[in-house]
């Protein structure tokens, strides 16, 4: 395997309607995600259900998660960090646009 050196604050351009997102690291059981955003929110009605066990980190900006059965949205800011257990219902509701919010996230896939 190589070395393979990168900054998560680098290259911030704005990703346009779409988040950006960039795999950084990928294997059987484990994908960690650089994930930019500017403004974005996921579409109404729509919650990530997910398979995998999902860590989340904001490197950088503010962003508000919802999780299904909370009263309230969790604010998160630079250096927080949040982990979601596979089939919790999340999703995003508001993320800081200027500077980007980037996201570092680690996926763990368990085999059944």
């Amino acid at each position: 395997m190589k070395v393979k050196f990168g900054s998560l604050t680098s290259g911030l351009e704005s990703p346009g309607a779409e988040e950006f997102v960039e795999a950084l690291y990928e294997r059987p059981g484990v994908r960690i995600e650089r994930i930019v955003s500017t403004g974005h929110a996921s579409p109404d009605g729509h919650w990530y259900d997910q398979d995998s066990d999902e860590w989340v980190l904001v490197v950088a900006g503010s962003a508000r998660l919802r999780i299904d059965g909370e009263a309230q949205d969790r604010e998160l800011a630079q250096g927080d960090y949040l982990f979601l257990p596979a089939h919790c219902r999340h999703r995003v509701a508001w993320t800081r646009s200027e500077p980007p919010t980037v996201w570092l996230v680690i996926h763990m896939f368990t085999k059944c």
